[in-house]
């Protein structure tokens, strides 16, 4: 069976043979000793965190389990202690404000071999869905040297493949009116805006776009139906934060979930309150370990982002682990009772079925009242939908049990709602006394 342009890089990055799981969890088992070593060595943090550690007694991944957990709020409260390099060695410093959390930020560091694996990734993992006929337009950050869009724009740029950085949607007319001058087919994008663009200006989709790639945020699989269906569209979906030097894994022709970078990042899915490792196939929270960072390499990262991995093989014939799309966020959701929780992907898989909706926000307003505020293409959409869409949602909260009142108000865009388009979370307005 031919080998994906993923699993040849990563054969070839490993000096792996041929597709062997043993093969590369024994490489993975190795890097994984080597980065505990200079993380202890090299990083303020780790040399305390992991004192205890000796990176010679790590001999199966059993015992790299017993390593205690990096979580993110060390790196906002200790960002500078986990650079292993002198600063001036550094080529990029990306700040993440911390939603809901005021003050608080993470710095995260990158050298420049750091911005080169990760545009080694994207030259391979883009191979999984363009081909020199494809011109691709990158609707994400990059003005700045080593943004997303920097990085991806060089590694296409690598393969032959016409990349357009056009940066965040503001004007749908203009990016309609770019797509059809550059003859763009494929896109690069959030969720929620290629959502918004392509419910807005639906004859450019049709006509021009035939690849689709969604990144940095949950995606909603009415999303994934609408847009494959209604424009014979191939909708890919890819995984990756900043924290791990955004590329995770990307889905290949089958569109079954991602393959990993398993070269460069080792994944496990545990149990997000008890920490324990979970078996292939169940839920759980998604923690990742550099193998190849140079600047800030991070061990056992708690991500709060939510997967599996597939029991089944990939129809393709990878020998690379498959992970599921991300069902969102943990900390993404609204608790209504002692156990009970509404989820963004419930209200999302709902919502955004109508296709009036342009956009939405959601918050608990009262112990006893969810408001959902819609931005529809038109007000009289609003008006249209509002009691179904009101219906819809009590039928959600009823399934959890709880004596939850529902409203439903129109809102008009603004620079909130569409600034809530790069990472929509639902807000708890609740005051307490």
């Amino acid at each position: 069976m031919k080998l994906t342009p993923l699993e040849a890089w990563i054969l070839n990055e490993t000096g792996i043979k041929e597709r062997n799981r043993e093969d590369l969890e024994e490489y993975q088992l190795s890097k994984i000793r080597e980065a505990v070593k200079y993380v202890k060595k090299h990083s303020e943090f780790y040399s305390e965190h992991l004192k205890d550690i000796d990176e010679a007694d790590i001999k199966s991944f059993k015992d790299f389990e017993k390593i205690p957990f990096t979580l993110p709020e060390y790196i906002r409260e200790f960002s500078n202690k986990f650079l292993c390099v002198p600063q001036r060695d550094i080529s990029r410093i990306v700040t993440l404000k911390s939603s809901g959390t005021s003050g608080e930020e993470k710095r995260i560091y990158f050298t420049e071999n750091d911005l080169k694996l990760t545009v080694e990734f994207f030259k391979y993992g883009m191979r999984s869905l363009v081909d020199g006929n494809d011109r691709v337009l990158v609707l994400l950050p990059g003005n700045s040297y080593g943004s997303i869009g920097d990085l991806l724009k060089k590694a296409l740029n690598e393969i032959n493949i016409g990349c357009y950085v056009y940066g965040m949607l503001s004007d749908l007319k203009d990016a309609a009116e770019f797509i059809k001058n550059k003859k763009i087919t494929c896109i690069v994008g959030i969720p929620i805006q290629v959502l918004h663009f392509s419910r807005m200006e639906s004859e450019v989709f049709k006509d021009n776009i035939r690849k689709i790639l969604l990144s940095t945020d949950y995606v909603p699989e009415t999303l994934i139906r609408e847009i494959t269906n209604k424009f014979q569209c191939k909708v890919f979906t890819h995984y990756g934060m900043t924290e791990m030097g955004y590329g995770g894994g990307v889905e290949c022709e089958a569109l079954n979930g991602y393959h990993m970078r398993e070269n460069d990042l080792y994944f496990e899915i545990v149990d997000p309150y008890t920490g324990e490792v979970v078996k292939d196939g169940e839920c759980g929270e998604i923690v990742f370990t550099t193998l190849t960072r140079e600047g800030m390499p991070l061990i056992r990262y708690k991500t709060g982002d939510i997967a599996r991995f597939n029991i089944e093989s990939c129809t393709c014939g990878t020998f690379l682990k498959t992970m599921s799309r991300s069902l969102g966020r943990i900390e993404n959701r609204i608790k209504i009772g002692e156990n009970e929780f509404i989820y963004m992907k419930d209200l999302d898989e709902i919502i955004l079925s109508f296709e009036e909706v342009i956009n939405y926000k959601a918050c608990i307003e009262k112990e006893d009242l969810i408001c959902i505020d819609i931005a529809a293409k038109k007000e009289e959409d609003f008006y249209k939908i509002e009691s179904l869409l009101k219906e819809s949602i009590k039928r959600l909260v009823a399934a959890n049990k709880k004596n939850l009142d529902v409203s439903i108000r129109h809102f008009k865009e603004t620079t909130e709602i569409k600034n809530s388009m790069v990472k929509r979370k639902i807000c708890d307005c609740r005051r307490d006394g």
